[in-house]
């Protein structure tokens, strides 16, 4: 026998359903406009709308920004920067929240409130600091020079590895020094391990946040052939006007590296959410 829904359970599941589907349709917009003028050529970039469909499609946009914007270097310069980055924000933030979490020292509780206060400081007030620190150690223009700033400790990611190693029992530890291993070992390989889920949500933040960053890299990459992949779509921009069609173009291509991660790896992803959604 169906069951029969009350008219206010129809409502709900339409609202629902409706909500979701108008959300969707806003996000997904920007993106199929992004494409469409990707494919127009200048003359129809410039004499119709961004939502008309072009009536020759300019598939050789993509070769022209890839090739005009220097895409293959851009591509290269963000694959080191991001390795790098993320390898060495990782084992910095995961050290840093294993002294705060298994070590009750003088001063503990100061150190976390003031990483916590750090996050409410804008980025743009301390820049003229950091950037006289950047040019007094001669990291301006120089690929590693970025890379260490931006291997800075995550606030982020210290709180969401601490999150972690409170669920962790202490007995582990204990168990592990009374087998004689030492707290070096301890972290490599018991703590560490079990980290993963709040590994991979670090990854994903960081990851995201510094292949999509621009003010600093265009503030301290100044040379054209240390240009990330956010800068180099800044190439089709100038005073005489802007090709977002190629920029567009531009915007595809860089979408793509990022698209073939989630695929590959939306197991992870989704389990590490998941799990780190449930900590606490």
């Amino acid at each position: 026998m169906r069951k029969r829904y009350s008219t206010k359970e129809i409502l709900m599941s339409a609202g629902k359903y409706f909500s979701l589907a108008f959300v969707s349709f806003w996000t997904v917009l920007p993106i199929f406009s992004c494409i469409i003028t990707a494919l127009k050529n200048d003359t129809e970039y410039q004499n119709t709308s961004v939502m008309v469909f072009p009536k020759i499609w300019a598939f050789s946009n993509f070769i022209r920004a890839f090739a005009t914007a220097n895409m293959g270097s851009a591509f290269l310069n963000s694959l080191i920067v991001l390795f790098f980055v993320l390898l060495g924000s990782i084992i910095i933030s995961a050290q840093l929240a294993f002294v705060l979490n298994r070590f009750k020292f003088f001063g503990n509780t100061l150190i976390r409130r003031l990483f916590l206060f750090a996050t409410l400081l804008p980025g743009v007030a301390m820049q003229v600091a950091v950037y006289k620190i950047m040019g007094t150690l001669g990291f301006i223009n120089h690929l590693y020079g970025y890379i260490i700033m931006m291997m800075g400790t995550d606030v982020i990611t210290i709180y969401i590895f601490i999150q972690f190693m409170e669920n962790v029992p202490v007995s582990l530890d204990e168990s592990a020094i009374m087998d004689g291993a030492n707290y070096f070992t301890i972290f490599w390989k018991i703590i560490l391990p079990l980290l993963k889920p709040a590994i991979v949500t670090s990854l994903i933040l960081k990851g995201v946040s510094t292949y999509n960053e621009y003010y600093g890299a265009n503030l301290y990459l100044q040379t054209p052939n240390l240009r990330t992949v956010a800068i180099s779509l800044y190439t089709f921009t100038g005073p005489l006007g802007s090709r977002y069609n190629l920029i567009c173009a531009g915007v595809i291509i860089s979408l793509v590296p990022a698209f073939v991660v989630f695929i590959l790896c939306q197991r992870q992803i989704y389990s590490g959410i998941t799990a780190g959604a449930v900590k606490g």
